[in-house]
């Protein structure tokens, strides 16, 4: 009980939302962010929207193939709302949540990958997944951060945002137009998830 406390006085002081373990979990929600009229991050006619849905789609054919059951919140070039991502994942029980993007900013020198989490189960998916992404791509780790992203800070379930790299970096953005760097950040992330899950 004592350890108990401690946990949830952490949780209030770390801001952490309250989301349930999701033990032995079955489903994985995956969220590819943007869509339609938000582009999200883009350099010329590369495209955060089209990565981060080519992504999702190749983490989902990886997860299907292991026996998991999968929910795509978008499954083509449309938008959808933040409030309606959340409500899709929301309405599962024994999942997690993964949403994925790509990243930019005006400092074309800034690279590498990061997860965000915000919460407590949210922070040790989000670190495996770092981990096995980092593993996996061999490029600058900016390791695991605490958010409030509407759709990690409002999900019931662990959730997780994965930024594959930046857009705006010469370098990075030569590598996320190729499948095999998709493909590499869609197994780094199934990684992080079968040895998050195996903690149960």
């Amino acid at each position: 009980m004592k350890l108990f406390i401690q946990s949830l006085t952490l949780a209030a002081i770390c801001g952490f939302s309250s989301v349930a373990s999701a033990a032995n979990f079955r489903t994985v929600v995956i969220d590819a962010g943007h869509g339609g009229h938000d582009n999200g991050g883009q350099w010329g006619k590369v495209y955060e929207k089209h990565l981060a849905l080519d992504t999702a789609f190749r983490l989902e054919s990886k997860l299907k193939s292991m026996g998991y059951q999968t929910v795509m919140t978008r499954r083509s070039d449309y938008f959808i709302s933040l409030p309606e991502r959340v409500n899709t994942g929301n309405s599962y029980r024994n999942a997690i949540f993964v949403s994925i993007h790509y990243n930019y900013t005006w400092k074309p020198e800034v690279s590498g990958l990061e997860t965000f989490y915000s919460s407590e189960e949210g922070r040790r998916l989000a670190q495996y997944v770092q981990n096995s992404l980092i593993r996996r791509t061999r490029t600058v780790d900016r390791l695991v951060k605490y958010a409030r992203f509407y759709v990690i800070r409002n999900s019931s379930l662990p959730a997780i945002l994965v930024e594959g790299g930046f857009v705006s970096n010469d370098t990075e953005r030569d590598r996320m137009k190729s499948a095999w760097f998709r493909e590499t950040i869609a197994q780094g992330i199934v990684d992080g998830i079968q040895h998050y899950r195996s903690e149960y």
